[in-house]
C-alpha cells in the first residue's frame, strides 16, 4: 500500500514539472515575437532595420528658399537674428539710390533716426534693394541694431515718437531709453504656411520689450491680471499701432507672437489692416 502512494506522489511531482517546462517554452516563444513589454505596458512592434527619411519641412511643393539648424524648425522664432548674426556690409560709394529713397531717407534724418545704407541683400526670394540699419531714433536706442526697408524704419521712428514716447511720459512719468527687437529682416516664411514673412523683405519688426529712462523694463508678455498700469500701456500703444502699420500682432492672438509685438507695412488690397 505504501509503495502504491509514493508511486503516486512521483507521477504528481513529474507531471508538475512537465508543466512548468512547457509554461516556460511558451513565454520564451512569446517574447520572441514581440518587442512589447507586458511591465511597461508598450504595444508590440515589428522594429525594422531600415527607417524612412525625415519629410523636408518645407514639402515637396515649396519652392522657396531653404532653411537649415533651428532655422528649419522653428522658422517663426524671433530670436534667429541673434542666432544667425549677418556680415553686413556697408552700400558702395557709387551706388545709385531713386528719388523715393533719396526722400525717405530725409525723412529719417528729420525724425533724428541714426542709421547706415547698406549693401543690397538678395537671398532667393529674400531680400533688400536699399537696406537701412537702425542704430536709435534719437536718444532711444534699438538693440540690436535693426535692418528693414526705410519705408519700414520711417513708420516704426514715427511711431515710436508719436505713440510709444508720449504714452510712457503718461502712464509712467518717464522717457523711453532702449526698444529691444527680437527680428527685423529674416529670410523665412510665415510658420505653417509656403508665404515669405515680410521679415524677408525687410517690412516688419519685432519688439520683445522696453526700457524706461527710470530703469523700469517692461516686457510685451501679457501682464499679469492685477498689472493694470503695464496693461494700460500695452494695449494702448498696440492700438496706436494700427495707425501706422498694416499688421499688428502680439500676445494673446497665437502661441508664436506670445512675447512680443509684431509690426509690419504689408501692402494689402483695399487698404485691409490686420490688428489682433
Amino acid at each position: 500500500m505504501v509503495g502504491i502512494i509514493r508511486a503516486a506522489f512521483v507521477a504528481v511531482r513529474q507531471t508538475r514539472r512537465a508543466r512548468m517546462i512547457a509554461g516556460g517554452l511558451a513565454i520564451a516563444a512569446i517574447s520572441a515575437c514581440t518587442t512589447g513589454s507586458v511591465l511597461s505596458l508598450e504595444p508590440a512592434v515589428d522594429v525594422g532595420s531600415q527607417t524612412s527619411a525625415a519629410p523636408n519641412y518645407a514639402g515637396p511643393k515649396y519652392a522657396g528658399p531653404k532653411y537649415a539648424g533651428m532655422q528649419s524648425l522653428v522658422p517663426s522664432n524671433p530670436y534667429l537674428t541673434a542666432a544667425y548674426p549677418r556680415m553686413d556690409e556697408p552700400m558702395a560709394p557709387t551706388e545709385q539710390m531713386p528719388a523715393s529713397e533719396v526722400d525717405c531717407r530725409n525723412e529719417l534724418k528729420s525724425l533724428g533716426v541714426v542709421y547706415t545704407d547698406l549693401a543690397p541683400i538678395r537671398e532667393g526670394q529674400c531680400g533688400i534693394d536699399y537696406p537701412v540699419k537702425i542704430s536709435a531714433i534719437g536718444s532711444i536706442g534699438m538693440k540690436p541694431a535693426a535692418t528693414l526697408t526705410c519705408d519700414m524704419a520711417a513708420t516704426f521712428a514715427g511711431w515710436t515718437r508719436n505713440e510709444l514716447v508720449p504714452s510712457a511720459r503718461w502712464r509712467y512719468f518717464s522717457g523711453v531709453k532702449t526698444i529691444r527687437q527680437g527680428s527685423s529682416y529674416s529670410c523665412r516664411r510665415i510658420a505653417g504656411e509656403g508665404v515669405l514673412s515680410e521679415h524677408g523683405k525687410g517690412n516688419a519688426l519685432d519688439v520683445m520689450s522696453i526700457e524706461l529712462g527710470n530703469g523700469k523694463e517692461i516686457d510685451v508678455r501679457k501682464p499679469g491680471l492685477f498689472a493694470f498700469r503695464t496693461r494700460g500701456f500695452l494695449n494702448t500703444v498696440r492700438a496706436d499701432g494700427c495707425q501706422y502699420f498694416t499688421t499688428v500682432l502680439g500676445p494673446g492672438y497665437n502661441y508664436d507672437h506670445r512675447n512680443h509685438f509684431h509690426f509690419d507695412i504689408k501692402n494689402r488690397r483695399n487698404g485691409y489692416r490686420a490688428c489682433r
